[in-house]
């Protein structure tokens, strides 16, 4: 019988060991589980950061765009008397009619002296409103030529 009892004591040592290596599996799982939904919470949370960040960087792009292309004008056009002739400010053209444009002449140029410029593009974002500005110094136009036309013989399509 002593035999027969050892077996026995044998069995239940093993069912015993089973049971507490089960427990320290299912304890290592349940870690192993909270460790991957933090994890993929993060990773949920950083990829909606860079898509903020993203947008805001194409916004910034295409608002020096605007303020380049509205000193490019200023350039064509010259700055002498450029606000008796054109809108100093506005929406600006289709497909950015979101931006708005305002073109500022500090201060007067005397004789050759060059005028300084400034060029800011305005829009909303995020019910705030942000803005680029950009300034620089553009010397009057030489000679009395009227402005040429220069209107494109077919309408420029632009991709925002």
């Amino acid at each position: 019988m002593e035999c027969g009892r050892g077996q026995i004591r044998g069995v239940a040592r093993r069912d015993r060991r089973v049971v507490a290596r089960a427990g320290v599996i299912l304890v290592d799982i349940l870690v192993a589980a909270v460790v991957m939904g933090v994890a993929l919470a993060v990773m949920v949370g950083m990829a909606g950061s860079a898509m903020s960040s993203q947008m805001q960087g194409e916004r910034l792009a295409i608002a020096a765009m605007l303020a380049d292309e509205q000193l490019n004008l200023v350039l064509m056009r010259g700055p002498d008397n450029y606000g008796s002739r054109f809108a100093l400010e506005g929406a600006c053209d289709a497909p950015f009619t979101e931006y708005r444009y305002k073109v500022e002449f500090r201060g007067q140029a005397a004789g050759g002296d060059p005028h300084d410029v400034a060029a800011t593009i305005l829009w909303f974002e995020s019910g705030r409103e942000k803005s680029v500005m950009v300034e620089t110094l553009m010397s009057p136009r030489i000679g009395e030529e009227p402005d040429p036309e220069r209107k494109p013989p077919e309408t420029v399509e632009r991709d925002p």
